[in-house]
């Protein structure tokens, strides 16, 4: 081995050469302001996600270091906090995720609305940890193609999330045709509508659709401008991110909104073994309120 190379082999046992310095401490303190302002707990293996996606920060701001993006962080700067919530929120999400959630909505919890809300017509349903809008959307179809024989009914979803640059792609309803690949050939049909010329790779959802959603943006842990009661809660894949007390306040505060009866769905690797007792397991993470 040449000295060059061995120069080459060492520099590489040293680890990553990084332009920003990134210390332990520093992600420590990362870690503490991420989960005061989101209440994601960060795992010891987010460094490398956590610094390549906040150097981009850096470098927007022309900051020299990490702990200059601190202070402006500690100084509750809105707008960057706003940005760093962004930066490290995760998205990932598609049409019709565990598609047994929606087959129950039309072949149970619908039909029993049906007959529970029959005084008022009317059904909320809420879709927390929106994304950028694929659940919502599943939902509006999943809305359109049951109360298509009872349109005199009012149906409306709410659709909130913490990154507000995914519910800018929500409200636009634009998705890339790859990513409704899945979809039921006859949803796709008549709820969402092919691009053309440069735009032959993009679907649009259809007006019928993006008219039962309303998106806002919502911290999970702060206030909620949500009146109750809720029918349908979605959230799903959300409270894993969060430490065990973190979760037992939201499913209570979930429980609180509900409507007597009213369901809650969450995620495949999501339960609430230990965590909340206001709810009756219906099997494969469904959930209804107990009374």
């Amino acid at each position: 081995m040449s000295k060059m190379e061995g120069m080459v082999v060492a520099k590489r046992k040293e680890g990553k050469q990084r332009e920003f310095e990134f210390t332990d401490e520093i992600f420590q303190q990362i870690r503490q302001l991420v989960k005061l302002h989101t209440g994601i707990v960060l795992a010891d293996g987010k460094q490398d996600m956590v610094y390549g996606r906040l150097t981009r920060r850096l470098r927007a701001l022309d900051l020299a270091d990490f702990g200059s993006y601190l202070d402006i962080i500690r100084q509750e700067d809105e707008e960057e906090i706003i940005n760093l919530v962004n930066a490290i929120t995760t998205n990932l999400t598609s049409f019709f995720r565990e598609e047994h959630h929606f087959d129950y909505l039309k072949s149970t919890v619908f039909p029993s609305l049906l007959e529970k809300n029959a005084p008022t017509r009317k059904i909320r349903i809420w879709s927390a940890g929106c994304s950028t809008g694929e659940e919502p959307y599943s939902l509006a179809i999943t809305v359109q193609e049951f109360f298509s024989e009872h349109p005199d009914w009012d149906v409306k979803i709410i659709a909130t999330d913490l990154d507000s640059n995914v519910l800018a792609k929500g409200a636009k309803g634009v998705y890339e045709i790859n990513r409704v690949e899945g979809v039921n050939p006859e949803y796709k049909r008549r709820w969402m509508k092919r691009g053309k010329d440069d735009k032959a790779d993009l679907v649009k959802m259809r007006a019928e659709l993006q008219g039962l959603i309303t998106f806002k943006q919502l911290n999970l842990l702060h206030g909620w401008p949500i009146n109750g009661p809720i029918d349908i809660i979605f959230c799903r894949n959300v409270v894993i991110y969060f430490d065990k007390e973190t979760q037992r306040g939201l499913f209570d505060r979930y429980a609180d909104v509900l409507a007597d009866d009213g369901h809650l769905f969450i995620g495949h690797s999501e339960n609430m073994f230990n965590v909340c007792d206001r709810f009756d397991s219906l099997g494969q993470t469904m959930y209804q309120r107990s009374n």
